[in-house]
């Protein structure tokens, strides 16, 4: 097995010479930590680039493991679920957590993909109850949701297939028991590997 030095390597391989992350940091930047042996600072930009161009699992297995090797486990776990994504598809929404006084929860939660929470997804049972569907949620720039707060997360569903219907616009809840403790607008669902 490769080293983390060596798996950041190759990974910058992968890329098209022309990517560039959102902050218009580019492959040559890339090439310019590692030639430096600035192995966190490549890994960060690599993670950054990827995250706006669509890659393959076998990508992000190798910034996964890089990362493992270099004990970074915030970013091991984020290149494992960017892997899942390419391999499951993405379903990505704003949630806004209801207050403690409307019945929410009484406490943040860790945003790093921890807590498996229950959706009402618009899935039926064959008697026409209601269906809940788990997933695991990883806010988006930020540690914690707390109650009342609201921002965009990534869904990692259980079952993936049952969540293909959802498009766009569409608004689910979040249950930790009853009544719902969060509501989600629906801002982009992607396929597998895309």
């Amino acid at each position: 097995m490769d080293d983390a030095f060596a798996l950041l390597r190759r990974a910058v391989e992968l890329l098209p010479e022309d990517a560039v992350a959102e902050n218009g940091r580019s492959v040559g930047n890339v090439r310019e930590e590692l030639a430096y042996q600035e192995w966190e600072m490549a890994l960060d930009l690599l993670i950054e680039i990827a995250d706006v161009r669509p890659l393959s699992t076998a990508f992000w297995e190798m910034l996964a493991e890089a990362a493992r090797q270099m004990m970074l486990d915030h970013h091991r776990r984020w290149c494992e679920w960017r892997a899942w994504e390419v391999r499951h598809g993405t379903v990505r929404a704003t949630l806004t957590l209801l207050g403690t006084d409307e019945g929410g929860r009484r406490s943040a939660f860790a945003g790093d993909g921890w807590l498996r929470p229950l959706w009402d997804i618009g899935n039926r049972t064959a008697d026409g109850q209601r269906d809940l569907s788990v997933a695991r949620i990883w806010v988006e720039s930020a540690p914690h949701l707390g109650p009342g707060e609201t921002a965009d997360i990534r869904l990692a569903p259980l079952r993936p297939e049952q969540w293909r219907h959802l498009k766009p616009g569409d608004v689910v809840a979040m249950h930790e028991g009853r009544p719902p403790v969060g509501i989600a607008e629906t801002i982009e669902v992607l396929p597998p590997g895309a």
